[in-house]
């Protein structure tokens, strides 16, 4: 009796051990907490680009709100106002005149989109966990594995230790919860769904739970099934499954709407979600999550970083963040960032889904902050800064399908409101693929978008020389953006130079002629079609038509403060601490204004930083690290990365400041915006590597606070991966992959080597570039 009574705690001692063990196995890949969360943005995110959940890890009560990624309200509509064209001349004219309060008025009668607002992302609903007998419980450890993308949380209540498992499946298309408890029939749990829609309905048949929702005066509607597998009972009650008896569970949960794409609603939920249950349910869990582990760590295993490793490497998260904030003397936190937004791109961002949108695809609200839409004046664009360095280029892919929708609505767009051919993105888009001028005159007409985001496209030509994406993908998506621009730009009566009118400079200053950000990016996007078309041999006629404009395009200014002139004239504010700092564009993520090309417009793109001052919204502390990172300054860099961790509402600790991180690592705007956790990992390796003037520079920004460290599957332009590391600041070992065949152009601490390649060949040196 003894030794059967002793069983169990040496089970529960054994099981524990091992927890505290796997704890330990790569810590710096994991966020943990010694509690449940709260709030959501203290839950935890899973994900697998499509459908996404956060895990709340309640004991007793366990709450996993998820989201399916097209559940927007609205319904097809190219948003165009027929006709808007035969303002333009007039907006102009008064714009011109001084009279900007008179155009903004006109304009917002006669040019905005109709309807003047786009639509929103929903939350979709809740699967709630209800656990009667543990309200009682020790040894609680909640985590999230990001080398393993699961979820875990582990706890003891009245003698057994209970194991909760979470991930969301992309090869079989569900949010897998599996339970499990260390003695026979100790599960015992009821199973419920609800949703914040008016529109709603739950029914429940056999072992299987369904959630029916219609989006309030819009087209869409969703479905979201679980079923449970168990050696347990199931009983179907009124809403509510319960289940008794059991020592595991396991939980699939399948959802999806009647969107096929953005003129589409047609689709057939029911059949979707049965379909894919159907599928799933016959397997066990450690099938469904073998599949699942070996499909994402195709993409999170290209790649590591590490630093300096210290003893607040083993606080719970919560604490490191609190700590950081106090005495930023934890490195491992910086790897464990740029990692946990790999896993945030990887899950939120796959081929096949939609694009990450401003809150990736993680919303509990039916009305959330800017629609959690895509707001394409920094925040998209952001979204997939890391997507080429951090070696994730497919996750872009969705992206390139977003702007391929957006080149056929943008057309009718440029042609109704410009009359123009080519097509063109404003301020913002959503599902339905809007691309008129949105919100607000002031700074919803915004012409840039669409050429801002086809230079994604040459980027991933720059990345991978993939001749066949430039040939089908990429050319002639910007070669569209670029032909809108040959007839939206007009001669400046003032100075004679091609300028850009009606727009802005994003969210300050109004409706306004010749915006420096406009310019920088039309005058980019001309030039990577010349490049393009001269790569490709094709287009000739029209790659010299953008020739002959480039030199005509308003250059960059030096003001009378010593600044970047954010406008065509000299009024910048130096007490103007707003958070867009769109003007210098042309230094991150643009190239034309740098050290060794331009070195006095870079003094002066980097007074204007100055100007702006340091604190930000979280996004914008994360373009200030790239910037910092490309002025060269590693420690004024990592001054912003101090910022963006500082904790804001966790526990007593509150961030009084702009943005910072929430308990769980989210981005805080406030409120939560996810590009913040692109960004600031892109300025991170930013500080490590940089190839955006034709050589890859290794270190180029260092910190003093990143003495040693070593990085992995970094990638570079020209088609290069690299690995190195370095110790007390200087270069120790360095390995570079050609996947491309392309010249190599290393330069570090002033010396220069150069060294034809071949395609899949490394190449080794140490740590003065010289060859092993």
């Amino acid at each position: 009796m003894k030794a059967k009574s002793i069983l169990p705690v040496l089970t529960g001692f054994l099981l524990l051990s091992l927890a505290l063990q796997a704890k330990e196995q790569n810590h710096h890949l994991r966020l943990w907490y010694s509690k449940p969360a709260q709030k959501w943005t203290e839950a935890l995110p899973i994900g697998n680009g499509r459908l996404g959940a956060m895990i709340f890890g309640g004991v007793e009560n366990d709450r996993i709100q998820f989201n399916e990624e097209t559940l927007w309200t609205g319904a097809p509509n190219d948003y165009a106002h027929q006709g808007a064209h035969q303002y333009l001349a007039q907006i102009r004219q008064l714009i011109f005149d001084g009279k900007q309060k008179e155009a903004e008025d006109l304009a917002m009668k006669e040019f905005m989109g109709v309807p003047v607002r786009q639509k929103a992302y929903q939350a979709f609903g809740d699967l709630n966990l209800h656990f009667p007998d543990q309200s009682g419980f020790t040894n609680y450890h909640r985590e999230l594995d990001l080398k393993n993308s699961i979820h875990r949380v582990t706890y003891q209540s009245n003698g057994v230790n209970f194991t909760r498992e979470y991930i969301s499946s992309n090869p079989d298309q569900v949010i897998v919860i599996r339970l499990t408890a260390n003695q026979k029939k100790a599960l015992n749990f009821s199973i419920l769904m609800d949703a914040l829609h008016e529109s709603k309905t739950v029914k429940t048949s056999g072992n299987a739970m369904t959630l029916n929702v219609q989006v309030k005066d819009g087209a869409l509607r969703g479905v979201a099934s679980v079923k449970v597998i168990t050696d347990g009972t199931v009983k179907t009650g009124e809403n509510q499954l319960s289940v008794s008896g059991a020592k595991t569970a396991t939980l699939y949960l399948a959802a999806a709407t009647n969107y096929i794409n953005y003129k589409d609603v047609s689709g057939n939920p029911e059949q979707k979600v049965q379909e894919t249950l159907a599928k799933v349910e016959n397997k066990k869990f450690d099938r469904v999550y073998s599949a699942h582990l070996a499909d994402y760590q195709k993409l999170f295993g290209r790649f590591d970083v590490q630093f300096t490793e210290n003893e607040r490497m083993k606080l719970p998260t919560n604490e490191r963040i609190i700590g950081f904030n106090k005495n930023p003397d934890d490195p491992q936190l910086l790897a464990l960032y740029i990692q946990y937004g790999r896993y945030l791109l990887i899950s939120s961002s796959r081929p096949g889904t939609q694009p990450a949108n401003l809150q990736g695809i993680w919303n509990d609200q039916l009305a959330p902050a800017w629609d959690s839409k895509y707001t394409v004046n920094i925040n998209t664009e952001m979204n997939y800064w890391p997507a080429e360095v951090a070696n994730l280029a497919e996750c872009q892919e969705p992206l390139y399908t977003m702007l391929a929708d957006c080149s056929e609505t943008g057309r009718t767009v440029a042609k109704e409101h410009y009359n123009a051919n080519g097509w063109v993105l404003h301020h913002n888009t959503d599902i339905w693929r809007g691309t008129a001028p949105i919100n607000a005159s002031d700074h919803g007409i915004w012409v840039t978008g669409g050429a801002w985001l086809s230079l994604h496209l040459w980027e991933h030509y720059q990345f991978s020389h993939d001749q066949e994406f430039l040939k089908s993908k990429a050319y002639p998506l910007m070669r569209g953006a670029a032909e809108f621009f040959t007839r939206f730009l007009i001669k400046d009566t003032k100075t004679g130079y091609l300028i850009s009118t009606p727009s802005n400079s994003p969210e300050n200053g109004g409706l306004v002629a010749g915006p420096t950000m406009d310019h920088q990016i039309i005058r980019t996007l001309f030039r990577a079609c010349i490049s393009a078309s001269e790569i490709l041999g094709t287009d000739q006629t029209f790659a010299a038509k953008l020739k002959e404009m480039v030199p005509q395009i308003a250059p960059d200014q030096i003001g009378k403060h010593g600044q970047l002139q954010e406008w065509m004239e000299d009024k910048d504010d130096p007490n103007n601490k707003h958070r867009h700092v769109s003007h210098l564009w042309g230094v991150h993520p643009g190239n034309e204004i740098n050290w060794k090309e331009s070195p006095e417009l870079m003094k002066a793109a980097r007074q204007s930083l100055i100007y702006r001052g340091d604190d930000g919204t979280g996004w914008s502390l994360a373009w200030k690290i790239n910037f910092w990172a490309r002025f060269l300054d590693g420690n004024h860099a990592y001054e912003m990365i101090k910022l963006l961790f500082r904790p804001v509402q966790i526990e007593n600790t509150v961030c009084t400041g702009g943005g910072g991180s929430y308990t769980n690592l989210f981005d805080a705007h406030p409120p939560f915006q996810i590009d913040g956790n692109f960004g600031a990992p892109a300025g991170m390796i930013e500080m490590l590597v940089q190839s955006h003037l034709g050589s890859i520079d290794l270190l180029p920004a260092l910190p003093d606070a990143l003495p040693s460290g070593k990085i992995s599957g970094v990638c570079a332009r020209g088609g290069f991966e690299l690995s190195f590391s370095w110790k007390e600041g200087k270069l120790a070992e360095l390995k570079v992959l050609s996947k491309a065949g392309q010249k190599c152009n290393l330069n570090y601490a002033g010396k220069l080597v150069g060294f034809d390649t071949e395609k899949g060949k490394v190449y080794s040196f140490d740590g003065k570039l010289n060859r092993l």
